[in-house]
């Protein structure tokens, strides 16, 4: 076989090769954009049986209340097809309006799981495993940065003070009690670094310096002023997303509940 021939052969080689990765890239590619619509189909499928739950029921005094029976009436039948459920969050004038989930045994399992459990590169909201739902000081929910506003990709709006302005609170329900959230700060920083500050620590204050300490730092590296701050004693909520300026990079938005 000549040299022309067989550099021939290699180039023809090559480019094949070069197809058949183009091809294989390109069918990921289509399948995580598909899976993607697919599943922002079925959280908009799982808010509608919120919106069209029946009002809440009257219990007479004298009936025994077993257990979940105070769970509200718009989560009852969700929370009966998965009870991982432990909230939903919502915030009015964005896509942000889904279940919150917690697995305190397994760690960030809905990282990477849908509502039914299965695998999924959309996830679902959750709350870290050492936040109690009930007593704790500050909840902290992850969500996916997923383009097209999905997820918790709403958030990157609130980078502008303008886009708080026109929302400055969020929605956020346990099973048992509706509440409304005043933002108090949106910072950028960068996670697993000493240079990023380690906001996913602060869980419970152990006295009212820690808490101030918390909400004081939230406040220094806020995108801007809020005009709203916290006090010891109110309950907070830390939403958390994937920042893509830098490595590892988060936006946080934090607030505490309305009196």
């Amino acid at each position: 076989m000549n040299l022309k021939k067989y550099q021939s052969i290699i180039c023809i080689v090559a480019a094949v090769a070069l197809l058949g990765a183009a091809a294989f890239c390109g069918y990921h590619i289509y399948h995580h954009y598909a899976q993607v619509d697919e599943q922002a189909e079925a959280f908009e499928e799982i808010a509608e049986v919120v919106e069209n739950a029946p009002a809440e029921e009257e219990i007479p005094e004298d009936k025994p209340v077993s257990e979940g029976e105070d769970i509200l009436a718009k989560y009852k039948e969700l929370y009966l097809q998965n009870e991982d459920m432990v909230g939903w969050i919502s915030i009015a004038g964005t896509t942000v309006n889904y279940p919150v989930m917690q697995t305190k045994n397994n760690p960030n399992f809905y990282l990477k799981h849908n509502f039914e459990k299965e695998y999924s590169d959309l996830g679902v909201p959750y709350i870290q495993e050492d936040c109690d739902i009930l007593t704790g000081d500050n909840l902290i929910i992850y969500g996916h940065h997923i383009k097209g506003q999905k997820m918790f990709g709403a958030l990157e709006d609130y980078k502008s003070k303008g886009f708080y302005e026109e929302h400055k609170t969020i929605q956020f329900d346990t099973l048992t009690e509706q509440a409304e959230y005043e933002i108090i700060a949106v910072f950028k920083t960068v996670a697993y670094s000493s240079q990023g500050y380690r906001y996913y620590d602060f869980v419970d204050a152990e006295n009212e310096d820690e808490f101030n300490a918390y909400v004081g730092k939230c406040k220094e590296l806020a995108l801007y002023d809020t005009g709203v701050t916290a006090k010891y004693g109110d309950r907070l909520i830390t939403l958390s997303t994937c920042e893509y300026s830098a490595q590892n990079g988060r936006l946080v938005v934090v607030a505490k509940k309305a009196n």
